[in-house]
Formats: C-alpha cells, structure tokens, sequence
C-alpha cells in the first residue's frame, strides 16, 4: 500500500502523506517521498511542489516509534541515515517547496516541514515544533541551522532546549512559518505560493535557492557521520529507551485509530 499520494495542480505537484492519521515515518515514507523527489526534479512540467497531509489532523508526528525502536544499531543507523540524506534533499530541491501543515508537525515531522522554503499552517489548536529534547534525544544538526535561521539564536536555543510545541500564532510571530490560514485555505495558499514563485525565473530562483542554503547543506554533510554516531548513542541510552518507550503507549504506529 502506498503511503504517499501524488496529484498535480496546473504545474505544481501535490505530494501528500497519507500513512494512517497521524503520518509516522517509516522506511517506506522515505522510499516514497525520496521518489517523488527525484522524479520531480527533472519534470519540466512541474514548477515546484507543495508537501502536506492527506487528513487535517497530522503533518506527521515524527518517526513511527513501534516500528524503529525495537530497531538493532545497524538498521536504525541506515534508517537515519536515509531520513537526513531525504531532509537535505529536500531542503536543497531546486525548485519551490511549501509545507501546508494541515494538522500537528512535531519531532522529525516538523523537521522535514522547516527544511522546505516555506511552512503556511492552518489556524486553530495545530501544533509544530521539535520536541525531541523531551524525548531525551537531540534534534538534527540540518534542524539546528534551519532553525537558527528562521527564527534566531535565542528563540532557536529556547525551541530546541524546551521541546515546547508552538500554535499557529506563536509560530507565525517567531519566524517558524510564514502564514497562518484558514485550514481550508492552507493548502490553495500553498499553491499559489509556489506557483508565484516557480512560474517567475525557474532558473534564477535554483541559482538563488542554492546561494541560501549550499553553506549549511555542505557543514551538515560535513559532520553527518560523527553526528548521526552521536545521536545513536543518545538514542540508546536508558533514558531515551524509557522515554521513547512511555511515548508510544500513546499512540498507535499506523493512526487507525483517531485519538
């Protein structure tokens, strides 16, 4: 079964997760979306791509806990591995990409929807932000740069060090996303935005989108093996596992059930 859905609007490519309610990551998601990556990159067809939920209640939590914590080192490491190589993908595609977070964006969920140009969310009780730390694991190094980034040094250490999720509107007022919409209207807006910013100079805004983030891509690349090392030993360590392991009783790993 698939678990991503990919439309086209008029040039611009919805691609929409849609892995029960609440979006968990998996090896499949990657596979899926890295796919959809590497086809519409080369689409002359396709101006830029717009990355959201198939349902209005979960971006993504984040990773699918049941299934990668029983993990052994090895495989959790190549799972990793893929996850940060699919975020720097993403965060260097060369052609406009908007989250249009529908619903919740936490944990390696919110992480993938800041390494796109632009996050538009939808009014109401949504949440974004990256709680890891309450997890007792770090965030991503790429995370860490786009963060600091976005929203500055001190609210990125307060962001990070918290774990706190945010609101639409206090999301908007840091810097995390740049529009906060009607939930009906996220995912138009979201189009128009890309297709605004595609249909001008294709070849220009690659060049410029390239200038912006090529330091960062090339300082994470740089450190990726001693930092995904790092965050295993972490992800290893007893108060993670215990952590990690009172979290998912919370929910389950597919989202068949609403919650």
């Amino acid at each position: 079964m698939e678990v991503i859905r990919l439309e086209q609007h008029d040039g611009v490519a919805l691609v929409k997760l849609d892995r029960g309610v609440i979006n968990a990551i998996n090896p499949q998601v990657l596979q899926e979306v890295g796919e959809a990556l590497q086809s519409l990159k080369d689409d002359a067809g396709i101006c830029g791509l717009v990355l959201t939920s198939a349902n209005a209640k979960f971006f993504s939590i984040g990773f699918d806990l049941p299934e990668i914590y029983p993990l052994p080192p090895q495989e959790f490491a190549a799972f990793f591995r893929t996850y940060n190589l699919l975020c720097l993908d993403l965060f260097a595609f060369p052609k406009p990409v908007v989250s249009a977070i529908t619903g919740h964006a936490t944990a390696g969920g919110c992480i993938m929807a800041l390494c796109t140009d632009y996050r538009f969310m939808a009014e109401g009780r949504t949440l974004m932000g990256v709680n890891e730390s309450k997890l007792g694991v770090p965030i991503t190094s790429l995370a860490d740069g786009i963060l600091r980034q976005l929203v500055g040094e001190r609210q990125a250490r307060d962001a990070i060090s918290s774990g706190d999720l945010y609101g639409p509107e206090e999301a908007l007022q840091m810097g995390m996303v740049d529009g906060v919409f009607p939930l009906e209207e996220v995912v138009p807006a979201a189009i128009k935005e890309v297709r605004a910013l595609g249909e001008i100079s294709p070849s220009a805004f690659a060049m410029n989108k390239g200038f912006r983030v090529r330091g960062l891509a090339a300082q994470v690349l740089s450190h990726l093996e001693e930092d995904e090392q790092a965050f295993m030993e972490q992800w290893y360590a007893p108060l993670a596992r215990q952590r990690l392991k009172e979290v998912m009783k919370q929910y389950t790993p597919r989202g068949e059930e609403d919650g």
